[in-house]
């Protein structure tokens, strides 16, 4: 009688250990069907807001914002907050230059990618009154209007910046200056110390003028920047001394063109020679070349333009856009 119920007992364990891989297999089946099922449904999400996230990207060149300009690249307040009116009518969020060369994109669903920059620190761009806020019609106080103007338009940018420093001659205010920007969820690029035109300067000297600023922000603003806007928009006899010194390795280098960038996910982004679109209304040069002209362009082209999917962790396109992508981010790709 004991042996037979040791038998039995026997064939129950036996049995039982028999059942576990088996087991394991079926829940890993339910997981990969789950992952596809998940996929599918981000993929059928991202067909529905048409997301297009190798499509172009604007990226506006600024100057100065004043009541009284003073040459064509200069910008009066009523005109960039028109800009900005138009820019959040037209479905698109601002982020900063170091957010798009790294491919941090994190906007909501439908929505369109446009990098502010603006060139030369000077006190329009950004001035501090006597309490430490942004003083009216500056180009940072009309950035936090339009924010609050506009939901999910985000008060964000990339400042150049050279010796001058937004008119600062103090190191004491150079540092509240950068500091508050930092502070404040913008972000800080590099424009060369004295603006000089780096086509005609030896290796070093490029090298001291881009070291010198870097220097500078790391020790005011404990930040390294991570792009460089070249003066005029031109680069050195060798453009690799542009990007990387002794002392510095920038993401992206900003030129002064005329065309929308490539998505930083497509094969045709050149992280080295990124067009800036001047921030200009449609009239003489700018008929065709300059902000409002691109920006009607876009919107007549929606297809080409960058469309967000809504989730920074994938880039989505429609299928036959696959040979372009870069195959440095095919792991986060999203097809559909």
């Amino acid at each position: 009688m004991r042996k037979g119920i040791l038998v039995v007992v026997a064939a129950v364990l036996c049995g039982g250990c028999g059942t576990h891989p088996q087991t394991a297999q079926v829940a890993k089946v339910d997981d990969a069907a789950r992952v596809k099922q998940a996929k599918e449904a981000r993929a059928a999400a991202a067909k529905q807001v048409k997301a297009n996230e190798l499509g172009q990207i604007p990226v506006l060149m600024y100057h100065r914002i004043i009541d009284n300009p003073g040459s064509q690249d200069d910008r009066t307040p009523a005109k960039f907050r028109a800009d900005l009116a138009r820019m959040a009518k037209d479905g698109y969020v601002p982020i900063t230059a170091a957010e798009f060369v790294t491919g941090k994109i994190d906007i909501p669903a439908g929505k369109h990618p446009v990098v502010l920059t603006f060139d030369d620190s000077s006190p329009s761009q950004l001035s501090l009154d006597e309490l430490g806020n942004p003083k009216p019609d500056t180009a940072v106080a009309i950035l936090r209007e339009a924010a609050a103007k506009y939901e999910g338009f985000r008060p964000v940018a990339t400042f150049y910046v050279t010796r001058d420093m937004f008119g600062k001659s103090t190191p004491e205010e150079q540092a509240q200056t950068l500091l508050w920007l930092k502070d404040n969820g913008f972000d800080i690029g590099n424009h060369t110390l004295d603006h000089v035109n780096l086509r005609s300067r030896s290796r070093d000297e490029v090298a001291r003028q881009i070291m010198s600023v870097q220097k500078m922000v790391n020790k005011f603003a404990y930040h390294t920047p991570v792009t460089l806007a070249l003066p005029y928009g031109n680069q050195p006899r060798k453009q690799a001394w542009a990007q990387k010194g002794n002392g510095y390795a920038h993401k992206g280098v900003f030129l002064a063109g005329y065309t929308p960038s490539n998505s930083p996910f497509s094969k045709s982004f050149d992280a080295l020679n990124i067009p800036r679109i001047r921030a200009m209304d449609r009239k003489g040069d700018c008929t065709q070349f300059c902000s409002t002209a691109w920006l009607d362009w876009l919107k007549d082209n929606p297809d080409m333009r960058y469309t967000s999917d809504g989730d920074a962790a994938t880039v989505a396109f429609p299928k036959f856009k696959a040979p372009t992508l870069r195959s440095a981010f095919a792991s986060r790709s999203l097809p559909y």
